[in-house]
């Protein structure tokens, strides 16, 4: 393939700028693909291009094809740090079935795989490097690359990087040593999931160069999204075991908070579904690639993990996703829905929501030893999350608002909030608790069960439609402004001053004198 007009960078790089038709002819030679997935060939051109990339898509969008495709069209090793063993394993073995050139090395390898991996560097043209973070800083390491014709950076799960962000690793951080190792190579810096705050850290940290920011593809339109507000794990066994049974194929995961909870969730369902597997950090090495590689085959359909189990696990036939507890943050509860659906057909992700699932965050926030502002962040993400979990509006655009997605809705469609009762695309699961053996319907409600009168129905909905342009104005998610069984405490009590609004569920000293004021004044005048 004969790129056109190439022309020589001051860097002493090469620019080339290729035609779109060339780069599908080598998407379908190489990898066998008929065409790019959304955002997938803009990044690749401003790689191409020798600029550096900031590129967020959603869990199953085909990022690693953003660094992999340009590593074939042009020469020298493209370096991939990526935070799992079995990931660059997985990585690799699927690109050596397809004649491309693929390496890695990490702490694992004998002395003479290490030497095999080196010399496959040296004879290849161009050649892909998978690395650990920690592995960049070993000063060995640091003197061999800097020897290196070395086309490109990609950083995998870069929001790492940022302190700012939920999954911050000390090795992540240090990485812009890169730019001071081989200040020409570009970089590209690659996450699933980031907030705004957590993206402009990661062009600070990796000294990115006004990157070209590429965000889009939060938008899963196959997925249906739905919560369930549950007051024991008795009633979140019971829609568990119901959702699996509208689910008869494909994989099932089911993401727990603990790892005593995984082993108990899946017992319960081996009893009533056959072999179910657990999967957790506590477990020896041994066994969870065991468990891993059964899952992999479909020799184990259900699995309950925590969220050790994920990151760069690709299924494409997970048919349901389940969150027994609610997660530390909005960020990986995206990220852990994100394993369902990846082949485009319908599946759905159900949250099992009660008030035990804040109580057991809150108390990991409290045993930590990190500083005051990252507990701060904590506490604050966690509050993100659970007004997610008690929101009124549309879940798929929360999710579109909350990270600033190129892409915005209104209404789905195809979430709980948006069409509780029939829903043509998905086989959603949905679920009268009534109906389940020993359960009351009753025992599941709270706030948001509570009767409004006539009155206070007006005001719901008054402050309801603030709430959406406030949001917004602001740019934020409704569920950031406050959830919905906040509005309902808020209609109820209908507070006067600001020492009573603080009484109000979700009305923390910050909302409160932040937009405290504002509230006040909106009740005023719904009065």
């Amino acid at each position: 393939m004969q790129p056109s007009q190439p022309r020589r960078m001051p860097s002493g790089l090469l620019q080339i700028s290729f035609m779109n038709s060339d780069l599908v002819g080598a998407l379908k030679k190489s990898f066998h693909l008929p065409g790019f997935r959304k955002g997938q060939r803009e990044i690749i051109e401003s790689l191409l291009n020798n600029k550096d990339a900031l590129a967020v898509m959603p869990t199953g969008g085909g990022k690693s094809l953003c660094y992999q495709l340009p590593a074939l069209l042009r020469p020298g090793i493209v370096v991939v740090i990526s935070p799992l063993i079995a990931l660059m394993e997985n990585q690799v073995q699927r690109l050596r079935s397809l004649g491309i050139s693929a390496v890695f090395l990490h702490s694992g390898q004998s002395v003479a795989d290490k030497r095999l991996v080196f010399s496959v560097l040296k004879r290849a043209e161009s050649s892909i490097l998978y690395l650990s973070p920690e592995r960049v800083q070993k000063d060995g390491f640091r003197n061999w690359i800097t020897a290196q014709k070395v086309s490109l950076f990609a950083i995998d799960e870069a929001h790492c990087v940022s302190q700012w962000g939920p999954d911050f690793r000390e090795d992540y951080y240090k990485l812009g040593g890169l730019r001071e190792l081989l200040p020409e190579v570009p970089i590209v810096a690659l996450t699933a999931s980031a907030t705004p705050e957590v993206l402009e850290d990661i062009i600070r940290q990796l000294q990115l160069r006004k990157p070209d920011r590429h965000i889009h593809g939060f938008y899963r339109p196959n997925l249906y999204y739905q919560v369930e507000l549950c007051s024991d794990e008795g009633i979140k066994i019971a829609i568990a075991r119901q959702a699996i049974s509208q689910n008869p194929e494909g994989r099932i995961l089911i993401y727990c908070g603990t790892r005593k909870q995984t082993e108990t969730v899946s017992g319960f369902l081996s009893e009533h579904f056959g072999k179910a597997a657990f999967y957790h950090a506590g477990m020896s090495s041994e066994d969870r690639t065991c468990v891993q590689t059964q899952y992999q085959k479909g020799e184990i359909r259900i699995l309950a993990a925590t969220n050790a189990f994920g990151m760069g696990i690709d299924h494409p036939d997970v048919r349901l996703v389940v969150h027994f507890q609610m997660p530390a943050n909005v960020e990986h509860y995206y990220q852990e829905m994100g394993r369902a659906g990846r082949d485009g057909k319908p599946s759905a992700c159900l949250l099992l929501y009660s008030k035990k699932d804040k109580g057991l965050h809150s108390y990991f926030i409290t045993q930590s030893n990190a500083d005051k502002n990252t507990i701060r962040r904590r506490w604050s993400a966690l509050e993100a999350i659970v007004q997610f979990a008690e929101g009124g509006e549309c879940r798929h655009s929360g999710i579109l608002t909350y990270f600033r997605d190129s892409f915005r809705l209104k209404d789905c469609g195809h979430c709980d909030v948006c069409d509780p009762s029939d829903f043509r695309h998905v086989q959603k699961p949905k679920f009268e608790v009534a109906s389940l053996p020993k359960i009351k319907k009753k025992e599941t409600k709270e706030i948001l069960d509570v009767e409004l009168t006539a009155e206070e129905e007006i005001r719901f909905e008054m402050l309801r439609e603030w709430r959406k342009v406030y949001a917004t104005e602001n740019d934020i998610a409704p569920f950031m402004v406050f959830s919905n069984k906040t509005l309902k405490d808020l209609v109820r009590r209908n507070p006067k001053t600001l020492e009573e609004l603080s009484k109000v569920y979700g009305f923390g000293p910050h909302k409160t004198e932040y937009i405290g004021p504002t509230v006040l004044a909106r009740l005023q005048a719904c009065d």
